[in-house]
């Protein structure tokens, strides 16, 4: 056995899709990708690991790069575990990096700000390639006014509009820095959003809201007013979660 004073801290930086889990957080009695990665380090290492996530993923969102960190007394390299882990893992999550970190580094407590996107689809017809990673939107979106409305969000206030009810958050408080909504002028809409952190459903609660601006039922204006009242009831609806991808997680 390895002695205590062997441990290393390694951080992970993991890809998946989404669509067949109920999130990040492990839970009894459905797939979630922790549990699904703690068990394939588990059959390399024979250690039983709790891998500590940059934040929770909700069922159906995807991650290009999600960032994870555990402790482990392995005597396997880092390149070792990757290649194996990836070897062992579904083909819908995949391990791009494992680096030894210094002792204090927590993937969670350490982060300083996330990197969402959002794809919204708008066309009269449907998509076969990218209807798992998308909100497809029929009718023809205002993209200025929807970047008008993308344009408030920047900023620390308190987001408690579009917070999910039941939320565990005690502070609603967040501060967004960066915020913009592109299209490739054809079909592809995809609105980006870092801040320090995010409240339960936030993201897809912004973009239902923003996309009811696209469709005229509300100014963006009205958007202003939606944000200031810190109600959820002002807001439009939840954008369906296929279309979200955590991009990147920011350390410094």
């Amino acid at each position: 056995m390895t002695s205590e004073h062997q441990m290393k801290n390694l951080k992970m930086v993991l890809e998946y899709d989404g669509a067949a889990y109920y999130g990040w957080q492990r839970q009894a009695g459905v797939r979630t990708i922790q549990e699904t990665v703690e068990d394939r380090i588990l059959l390399m290492t024979r250690e039983r690991v709790t891998l500590i996530g940059s934040g929770r993923t909700d069922a159906g969102v995807h991650a290009l790069r999600q960032v994870a960190n555990f402790r482990t007394s392995t005597r396997l390299s880092e390149g070792s575990l990757l290649r194996g882990l990836n070897s062992l893992l579904p083909r819908d999550v995949a391990v791009k990096e494992i680096t030894e970190v210094n002792e204090e580094f927590h993937s969670q407590y350490d982060a300083k700000s996330k990197v969402y996107e959002y794809r919204i689809f708008n066309s009269p017809n449907r998509t076969a390639l990218w209807r798992n990673y998308c909100w497809h939107v029929y009718g023809q979106l205002d993209l200025e006014a929807m970047k008008k409305a993308a344009g408030m969000l920047p900023g620390r206030r308190d987001f408690s509009s579009f917070c999910a009810s039941g939320h565990e958050s005690k502070s609603m408080v967040r501060e967004i820095f960066d915020c913009r909504l592109d299209s490739d002028g054809k079909e592809m809409v995809v609105f980006s959003v870092e801040a320090d952190g995010f409240l339960k459903y936030m993201v897809r609660n912004i973009v239902g809201t923003i996309v009811d601006v696209g469709r005229s039922k509300l100014s963006p204006e009205g958007f202003r007013r939606v944000m200031e009242a810190k109600d959820r009831r002002k807001a439009g609806p939840t954008a369906p979660a296929n279309g979200l991808f955590l991009v990147g997680v920011k350390y410094a």
